[in-house]
């Protein structure tokens, strides 16, 4: 069945709000609301913020079952087997809904959500077993919102728009609550240890053996990780607006589901289409900011001459080069090992595109460049057959992808790193290093901790707001 979802709109001076002050104002009055922003103003196309509310639609898939539900009320569940097209009905559920075009030239409705790295069993002959420690979060979650906000940082102009099937809107009561001058803010605060789920002694020991792998040839590159978790008390939203600051970065998200929530401020785009062209950007090679901006400059020369480094790199480009070619033509690395700063590391980053071919849907491309091969190794298949024998935990939420994908086949979504998942008052997050076959165990287990520096920072932060 065809949905067509009816849009209403309308423009605001939004030179008063911002994108944190309006999800603070809407949270309360629309639970299951979240929050799309990005510090990266360099593109048009990122001058934009969405805060997205009230979910009139979803698919999730949980428990190895597939679950629709849909305007009407209508709900469908569909247990997976063997057979079964994950990825075929996530398109029909997209392609069920259509809407009108506005000339506002910013997102005005789609999907919104995420997709867990276990997901890629979906996607990939690759077996994923629950583990101990599961988190126990949908392998894939994406919903339609009745009501999203634009914010253009740009012209401080804000978009307000209503999509329902019915003639009835609600731009006003979303347009009140935005006059709202108070809004409730709770404080913060971090209980108990930080735990992790193998030490630093046993991390080292994983790199060893994930190194034998690499000289024997059985993968070029490997990316163990290592989980941390943080009891807390009090609104973690606070670590959210903590990490935005000391962490600024191309993505950043909170996406409110209810009993868990992610949120993050992540460097990395999992795949970009656009009008046919689909973008992969490698980041491969990292060393850790000093502070001192010349020091910097010097740490970002001897990173970009590093042998170990630059290998690693040229590996990933390669693979996001075969990846993107399964289903594109007209492969083009566009920018190659460019060095980028952010507030606690020094990435080497490479833009990777290709014209998607016109038969083939954006999400089989996105089946076929999943997860990461940052994320995973390559070659990836292997990479991540020895992952699932060697993590004692799933990754879960830690390298899959969340963002936003349209009606019509655009998609923009990042990878999940540098982020928290929040369930039962605990917030987990996890990093890893890529493992190549003279990598150092001390040297990698540093990696992942200056990965994780902002977030580290961030939690500190949050308990002074």
């Amino acid at each position: 069945m065809k949905y067509s979802l009816k849009t209403k709109s309308k423009k605001l001076l939004a030179d008063t709000i911002t994108p944190v002050s309006v999800y603070l104002r809407l949270r309360d009055k629309f639970p299951n609301s979240l929050l799309l922003e990005s510090s990266d103003y360099r593109a048009n196309d990122n001058t934009f913020s969405y805060i997205c509310c009230n979910p009139i639609a979803s698919i999730k898939v949980e428990n190895e079952s597939i679950f629709q539900e849909f305007p009407d009320g209508k709900q469908t569940i569909t247990k997976i087997e063997q057979s079964t097209d994950v990825v075929k009905i996530l398109e029909q559920f997209a392609q069920s809904f259509t809407t009108e075009k506005t000339d506002h030239k910013v997102i005005d409705n789609g999907l919104f959500g995420y997709m867990s790295y276990d997901a890629v069993r979906y996607f990939e002959q690759v077996e994923i077993h629950k583990k101990k420690g599961d988190l126990e979060i949908p392998d894939l979650y994406y919903a339609v919102y009745g009501n999203i906000i634009a914010i253009n940082h740009f012209n401080n102009q804000a978009y307000l728009f209503s999509h329902s099937t019915t003639e009835t809107h609600n731009l006003d009561t979303i347009e009140q609550a935005l006059k709202v001058k108070n809004f409730a803010e709770y404080h913060f605060s971090r209980e108990g240890e930080t735990e992790s789920n193998i030490t630093d002694e046993a991390y080292k020991e994983l790199v060893i053996k994930c190194k034998k792998h690499c000289q024997r040839g059985d993968v070029f590159q490997i990316v163990p990780s290592k989980r941390f978790s943080q009891g807390f008390t009090g609104d973690e939203f606070n670590v959210y607006r903590a990490l935005r600051s000391v962490n600024p970065s191309p993505y950043l998200f909170y996406f409110d589901y209810g009993n868990f929530k992610i949120f993050g401020s992540s460097p990395e785009a999992q795949l970009v289409v656009k009008e046919g062209k689909a973008e992969i950007h490698p980041i491969a090679g990292t060393t850790k900011r000093s502070g001192n901006d010349e020091q910097d400059a010097a740490l970002a020369k001897t990173l970009s001459e590093d042998a170990k480094e630059n290998s690693e790199h040229v590996m990933l480009v390669d693979l996001a080069r075969n990846d993107l070619s399964r289903n594109g033509t007209d492969v083009k690395v566009e920018t190659y090992r460019e060095v980028q700063f952010f507030s606690h590391v020094i990435h080497l980053v490479s833009k990777v595109t290709a014209t998607k071919n016109p038969q083939t849907s954006t999400l089989q491309v996105v089946a076929d460049t999943f997860p990461a091969g940052t994320l995973s190794g390559a070659p990836k298949h292997r990479a991540m057959q020895l992952l699932e024998d060697y993590e004692t935990v799933n990754r879960d939420f830690y390298g899959g992808a969340i963002g936003f994908m349209d009606f019509s086949g655009d998609f923009n979504h990042a990878i999940i790193i540098r982020s928290f998942l929040s369930k039962n008052h605990k917030l987990h997050y996890q990093a890893g290093a890529g493992v190549v076959s003279d990598s150092k165990p001390e040297n990698e287990l540093q990696e992942v901790y200056n990965k994780l520096g902002a977030l580290t920072r961030a939690l500190e932060l949050a308990e002074e707001i």
